[in-house]
């Protein structure tokens, strides 16, 4: 029986490979500022409040979702896989986390943006949108390389089957689904974005409280 070839995967210098693994090693880090901006230049109202952390809710959700499969390896230093999981939400999309992170941030945006002008609140966005985008476009086709390298035809095959963002294609059949979601990871594995959740949403409350929306 022949055997199968390892994927192919794309070859990068070595310093960009270095910028991408620094940047992934840091990539909680990186995003310190994007609370930073909303804090110092938003203001919330009730109504964008409710709004904004309901939205953020959900994206926290997704994230449980997906870490409850992925386990605490989504918070190591370095790429690193077990197993490829295919269960869960990554039967829908391969990043999974990152739509959750994506949804949190731009709940904290809407949550902030209550009670300014127009032209902050999108120079906010902007802002925001550029830190995010510029942090996962690094470390995504990272993560890429090495699960390509690691799982070699499975992960070909479940690439060319499952979106990496947008979920636009039907999702992989139970039966080519790989994982189990495990509750008892969630905390060790949840514990930092938890807090900067719950200290996100103590600013909300706090700037409500003592400076009131007009």
């Amino acid at each position: 029986m022949r055997q199968s070839q390892p994927a192919r995967r794309e070859e990068y210098p070595d310093g960009e490979r270095d910028v991408r693994t620094w940047v992934f090693k840091h990539r909680g880090l990186l995003l310190v500022p994007v609370a930073l901006i909303l804090v110092v230049w938003g203001r919330p109202s009730l109504r964008s409040a409710v709004i904004g952390l309901s939205v953020a809710l959900i994206g926290e959700a997704i994230r449980m979702w997906a870490v409850g499969y992925a386990g605490t390896t989504t918070r190591a230093d370095a790429v690193t896989a077990p197993q490829l999981v295919t269960a869960g939400p990554y039967a829908y999309v391969r990043n999974p986390l990152y739509i959750g992170n994506a949804l949190i941030a731009l709940g904290f945006w809407l949550a902030f943006s209550g009670d300014v002008p127009a032209a902050t609140s999108l120079l906010m966005f902007v802002v925001v949108a550029a830190i995010v985008t510029a942090v996962y476009a690094t470390i995504i086709p990272l993560e890429e390389d090495y699960l390509a390298r690691t799982f070699g035809d499975t992960y070909e095959f479940y690439r060319r089957r499952v979106p990496r963002i947008v979920p636009l294609q039907r999702p992989l059949a139970l039966h080519e689904r790989q994982g189990s979601w495990d509750a008892r990871v969630i905390w060790r594995a949840e514990i930092i974005t938890i807090a900067y959740f719950v200290v996100m949403a103590g600013v909300i409350g706090i700037r409500l409280w003592l400076w009131p929306a007009k």
